[in-house]
């Protein structure tokens, strides 16, 4: 089956969640395609998605890799692969239902309507969490807020995962130069979009904390990004950005 979009969703331990999910994205009125990044899941949650594609032999797509090799390289990974398939919109999600499948339509639809990269965001009218600890929102609603100061570029929701590109921000930014691995990705791949010139809207969503599986988040990981944050910005002093 022919489809224009793909979803790429890295998976590591998500078996309590990844047929769930695929099911889920399947059921969706428009036609997308699923593209799994597995790290060596140790819980067979490759296995799971092997059995599937039996199922949707022609719209989900499997690559498996050897080791925890970081959230960052794993998107890349699946951009490299959705760039050599000629897809124009190619989504990044998480497995675990905190991204609601039924925004993928929201955020197609904002990159036809003339965005270049599309945000679920979970700032942009006020904080739309449910289930986070008090500690954990203030954490990533602050983060967002410490970005906008460093960078200078007014994204609500800069730590966001849930996110629409089309094909041609995929194709400008030099992908082999991207930093970091770890949640501090997330921010240099919206700074380097909007850096090219692109256009960058972000969608209200609601986000929810997982059910199954266990969270890869972590302090450290927000450490990450926020000392990420100042590498990029001083980076950007010296850099040259093509414009879209």
């Amino acid at each position: 089956m022919f489809s224009d979009s793909i979803v790429i969703i890295p998976t590591y331990n998500e078996i309590e969640n990844v047929e769930r999910m695929i099911r889920k994205v399947f059921s969706l009125d428009f036609p997308f395609h699923v593209l799994i990044i597995d790290d060596g899941s140790p819980d067979g949650t490759a296995d799971i998605v092997k059995q599937l594609q039996k199922e949707f032999p022609e719209r989900l797509f499997l690559e498996e890799r050897k080791g925890k090799l970081g959230l960052g390289t794993a998107y890349i990974h699946g951009f490299n692969w959705a760039l050599k398939r000629k897809y124009d919109y190619i989504f990044e999600m998480d497995c675990d239902f905190s991204h609601n499948p039924e925004d993928l339509v929201r955020l197609r639809e904002a990159c036809v309507g003339g965005a270049d990269v599309a945000v679920g965001s979970r700032y942009i009218t006020g904080v739309n969490v449910v289930n986070w600890p008090m500690g954990r929102v203030l954490m990533s609603y602050f983060a967002s807020r410490y970005c906008r100061v460093i960078t200078g570029v007014e994204i609500h929701d800069y730590t966001a995962g849930f996110k629409c590109y089309r094909r041609k921000v995929l194709e400008t930014i030099e992908l082999n130069k991207i930093k970091f691995i770890g949640y501090a990705f997330q921010i240099e791949m919206k700074f380097t979009a909007v850096k090219h010139g692109f256009k960058l809207v972000e969608v209200p969503i609601i986000f929810t904390d997982r059910t199954a599986g266990t969270s890869k988040m972590s302090p450290k990981i927000f450490r990450e990004a926020i000392m990420g944050v100042i590498q990029l910005k001083l980076r950007s002093w010296f850099k040259k950005y093509k414009q879209a």
